[in-house]
């Protein structure tokens, strides 16, 4: 038998390490809503199913700042981690449910990431809207996970919109541009530049403009589950996001006239305040039926005759993957994102739109007559951002192996 070189050996390892478990970690900071960890849900989802495919097992963790969010399917190899909750106060971020102060909670959940880092060593890392996370508490698990295994791939996942571009300047001011150069390999945005480019509007510094790869929205390719209950009945739904800031959308639907024929499904969202909720099912008339959540949102899109939302990104994404009429109201307050993002997707005909303060129960009444029985066809745009984050990871995944420079890099700067 003829002995095994050393240039064979590194092959083989290399081969195995290629067909090994590939260990993902996404982090969302979440302080409001689902929407941070229903995106890296998603992701996770394509990822794993991607890679399957592809003859690779992919075992992950989803870094969350809601327990809520473990109620939604994860797929087969993945595992949650729950940091404390933390909400805005008046003086910035304070913890959600610990009586600590904030210096505290962050120093928390800053060792807990860490940990996660450290332990489970991933090959990537997908980062959430936030480089560093709330008040830097991603800051030093970064730094030692690119010290200790500098082949891993770091990626900052940045929806289409980040907010009025005044607003993101100020963000990005507060942080060390150089350090993020370091840090990330890839800033993958999804979105799709005809329709909104962050990069061109100012939203993301020029100077990081190198980092950025535009995925597509995440719409098509989610999963979907079956509609448990359905009565066979047409319907029109409404849905007010993770509902903490729900209540004048759902309550101003609850009082429109519905179409003859048709039934209305109200959900409010799990963090809707139960005194709020109350005022919505008060509201509610005949034909309309009010919960705090659904088994799967985009199911009951698909079904419905026409929907209104507000302009979260996960809800728009799953809208626009069917071809259900859909009413936008956006949030317009403590951010334009929503009213951006609403705004151009009206532009390109994709959906309706509706300032907050012109919406009224006459005014959704009209829009559900005029709009019945009618399907949008959603083309012109880039709705496969899933299947171009999987593209985007395994060319990351697949570039020589810098260790050594990062390791150099890492060294240099904590040194000075």
């Amino acid at each position: 038998m003829q002995a095994m070189t050393v240039k064979d050996s590194r092959a083989t390892t290399a081969g195995a390490q290629k067909r090994g478990t590939l260990r993902v970690v996404l982090y969302s900071h979440d302080s409001q809503g689902l929407g941070h960890t229903r995106r890296n849900l998603a992701l996770a989802h394509a990822l794993t199913g991607s890679f399957r495919r592809a003859g690779r097992t992919v075992s992950g963790v989803l870094v969350t700042g809601v327990a809520a969010a473990t109620r939604f399917e994860i797929p087969e190899g993945w595992d949650w981690v729950v940091v404390p909750g933390i909400a805005k106060g008046t003086g910035g971020y304070e913890a959600r449910h610990l009586g600590v102060q904030q210096k505290d909670i962050i120093k928390l959940r800053s060792s807990l990431i860490a940990a996660v880092f450290h332990d489970f060593r991933p090959h990537l890392v997908v980062v959430d809207r936030h480089p560093f996370g709330v008040e830097h508490e991603l800051a030093n698990g970064l730094e030692q996970l690119r010290r200790e295994h500098p082949s891993c791939r770091v990626v900052l996942g940045l929806r289409e919109v980040l907010d009025q571009p005044s607003a993101a300047r100020r963000e990005w001011t507060a942080l060390d541009l150089d350090q993020v150069d370091r840090t990330f390999d890839e800033f993958w945005v999804y979105g799709d530049p005809l329709v909104h480019d962050p990069v061109r509007s100012g939203e993301i510094p020029g100077s990081l403009a190198h980092l950025v790869r535009h995925t597509g929205y995440l719409s098509l390719g989610r999963p979907v589950r079956r509609r448990t209950g359905a009565t066979g009945v047409p319907f029109v739904v409404t849905m007010a996001g993770g509902g903490s800031d729900g209540l004048d959308v759902t309550l101003t639907a609850a009082r429109a006239r519905l179409p003859e024929g048709l039934e209305h499904l109200i959900v409010t969202g799990p963090q809707m305040p139960k005194g709020d909720r109350a005022q919505v099912e008060a509201a509610a008339g005949p034909g309309t039926h009010v919960v705090g959540s659904v088994r799967d949102a985009l199911a009951e899109i698909q079904s419905a005759a026409a929907v209104v939302a507000m302009g979260g990104y996960n809800t728009v994404c799953e809208i626009m993957s069917t071809t259900t009429p859909a009413l936008i109201v956006p949030r317009v307050h403590p951010r334009r994102e929503q009213l951006i993002r609403a705004r151009g997707l009206a532009r390109h005909r994709l959906l309706d739109f509706c300032h907050p303060d012109e919406f009224t129960p006459d005014t959704l009444s009209t829009w559900w007559a005029q709009v019945g029985g009618q399907e949008v066809a959603r083309d012109g745009v880039n709705l496969d951002g899933l299947a171009t984050t999987y593209e985007y990871a395994s060319e990351l995944l697949a570039q020589p192996d810098n260790s050594s420079q990062r390791r150099t890099d890492w060294t240099r700067h904590a040194a000075v």
